[in-house]
């Protein structure tokens, strides 16, 4: 019997764990996985768990795509974000990103993606679902940890959750922090470990974070995920609760984040 080469799939790896997490799942399937990685984004942990890592600059849009066309990849998962506000650092594009950001009609995130997409398609290279071999990280409907939400905060969480599905909708965040029906902070570029720290600040403790997806998710490359960080982040600026939308949001590391969230008296919760 003839054995059947591994498939080749690409990963486009940005920062956290995300990309590792990708990686490793994709492997135990029996795909050989070519990563590119972001030299000041990804964690070198990376090199352990692909079977081929390339480094390139944030700005490296052509000699991305020609890495991946000369391993023979035709797939490629986009997993782990780029900070958008690179935008504002001393930013010098290839010609290929500066030409996406030069006729954007905007540069919130989902614009730029979705024009990286549409490059990477002329490519040879399909996007597929960031949420590819991680359903077992999507939790259903339901509190996950062993402490729940009081009635008040419970009534937070419908406040927040409203909110949040229209925030997204403009493509600012997909969190918000609310405390007594009170907006204490929206997520913009920063990400939600700083808003929530911003929050804290603002308010002090007993906020109630709410996480959603956007009404119009696009998959390929933007879906809404929480990790260790997250947790911690939330334990420290004594955050109650963590409301996350079901069906929709990854727990990255999700053994290590629910007993992380029970040891430090976080409720986490999917609606």
């Amino acid at each position: 019997m003839q054995k059947v080469a591994p498939k080749t799939i690409g990963l486009i790896a940005g920062n956290g764990q995300y990309p590792l997490i990708f990686a490793g799942k994709a492997r135990e399937r029996g795909h050989r996985v070519v990563a590119v990685a972001v030299r000041g984004e990804t964690e070198s942990g990376i090199e352990e768990l692909a079977d081929k890592v390339h480094w390139i600059e944030v700005t490296d849009l052509e000699r991305l795509t020609e890495y991946l066309k000369s391993e023979g990849v035709t797939d490629v998962v986009m997993a782990g974000q780029i900070k958008h506000k690179k935008l504002f650092s001393g930013f010098k594009p290839d010609p290929a990103l500066a030409f996406i950001l030069a006729t954007a009609p905007d540069k919130r995130a989902d614009t730029l993606l979705k024009a990286v997409a549409k490059y990477l398609a002329r490519k040879g290279l399909t996007l597929l679902s960031s949420k590819t071999y991680l359903s077992d990280l999507i939790p259903s409907r339901g509190v996950l940890t062993r402490r729940n939400p009081s009635p008040e905060q419970e009534a937070d969480i419908r406040f927040g959750f409203e909110l949040a599905k229209k925030v997204s909708a403009l493509d600012v965040g997909q969190a918000v922090a609310v405390k007594a029906k009170a907006v204490v902070a929206v997520e913009a570029m920063e990400g939600t470990d700083d808003m929530i720290r911003r929050a804290f600040q603002v308010a002090g403790p007993g906020i109630v974070i709410v996480k959603v997806s956007k009404a119009k998710q696009d998959v390929r490359f933007d879906v809404p995920c929480i990790g260790l960080k997250t947790v911690q982040a939330l334990a420290d600026a004594q955050t109650g609760v963590l409301a996350i939308e079901a069906g929709e949001t990854l727990i990255l590391e999700r053994e290590r984040v629910l007993c992380e969230a029970d040891t430090r008296g976080v409720c986490i919760v999917a609606v």
